[in-house]
């Protein structure tokens, strides 16, 4: 594998395509739980439906990031998430980049920096020490 860094279109283009099939992920979530729960938009219900909507997304990447380095949009892109060094991302450094990348990616910042940054990452991979790497072989 060469360690070439993915260039910013081609993780903006893998980022889109994993917001719709976040969609899916998240629709069948949430569809699950108000069918056990029967309410979700007041309350406690909200805050317990909001974190576990946050822990599916979670365990999605984190588990994929973690064991092998890919989700599905990022295979399609041909992306792969390693450390700074070119190594396999631990468990432990993917749950930090998720942490990281939602404000960053919902708030935009984390994006934007990452045209000003001198290795053109995202902000939230240069916090957890992770790097996107173009993924040829």
């Amino acid at each position: 594998m060469r360690l070439e860094s993915a260039g910013i279109g081609r993780r903006l283009a893998s980022l889109l395509y994993e917001g719709v099939l976040l969609f899916a992920v998240v629709f069948i979530a949430g569809f699950l739980f108000v069918a056990f729960a029967r309410e979700a938009d007041t309350g406690l219900a909200r805050f317990v439906f909001q974190l576990y909507l946050f822990t599916v997304c979670g365990i999605y990447f984190v588990y994929c990031w973690a064991y092998g380095g890919q989700t599905l949009a990022m295979k399609t892109w041909r992306i792969r998430l390693v450390t700074g060094t070119g190594t396999p991302v631990s468990p432990g450094r993917a749950f930090l980049r998720y942490v990281l990348a939602i404000p960053a990616t919902v708030l935009g910042f984390g994006l934007i920096w990452a045209y000003f940054d001198r290795d053109r990452q995202f902000l939230h991979d240069r916090l957890a020490q992770t790097r996107l790497v173009r993924d040829d072989g």
